[in-house]
């Protein structure tokens, strides 16, 4: 494998059940642009975080799931890291204690070998149904709407084109 970041890790006081619960990988505060193109998120445990959401059952900074990125989606101000499937790995002492816990790198750096890993379909986020609208959307402006998908999709508003057809 090449020395590129095709891979995000991530520090996380979430199990592995709790992770897969919600459908991906915690909501983070990352680059949605340098995100979507890596293949691979690596959760590695942080056991010692004592927020009352922290429920880690393995050793300190070590990697117990590896899954094959499916997408990057906003919530709110974070970014939710979804994956089509999983596979459970037992890697000690992959989190190198470093103060970001979201970090862009690759699964060589990491020690993290996908030989022989059994993957498993993820199961898909549990979403509730936005309550039908009761008004018309309002209207925005070009520049409005540039802005808006420049900032969901992590990219420079000038790389937004918009083309009305009429």
């Amino acid at each position: 494998m090449t020395n590129t970041e095709n891979t995000i890790a991530v520090f996380t006081a979430k199990n592995l059940n709790s992770i897969l619960e919600e459908g991906g990988s915690g909501i983070w505060k990352l680059d949605p642009a340098r995100a979507r193109k890596c293949t691979y998120v690596v959760c590695t445990q942080n056991a010692h975080n004592a927020e009352a959401y922290a429920d880690a059952t393995e050793p300190h900074g070590s990697a117990f799931l590896v899954g094959r990125i499916s997408r990057i989606i906003p919530v709110d101000d974070r970014w939710r890291i979804e994956f089509s499937e999983y596979a459970a790995i037992n890697q000690p002492e992959v989190w190198g204690g470093h103060r970001n816990p979201v970090r862009y790198t690759n699964l060589d750096d990491l020690g993290i070998e996908l030989d022989g890993v059994q993957w498993l379909p993820a199961p898909q986020a549990q979403t509730t149904a936005a309550p039908p609208r009761t008004t018309a959307p309002r209207a925005l402006t070009i520049q409005e709407a540039k802005n808006g998908l420049a900032q969901t999709y992590g990219v420079d508003v000038e790389a937004i084109e918009i083309v009305i057809r009429g």
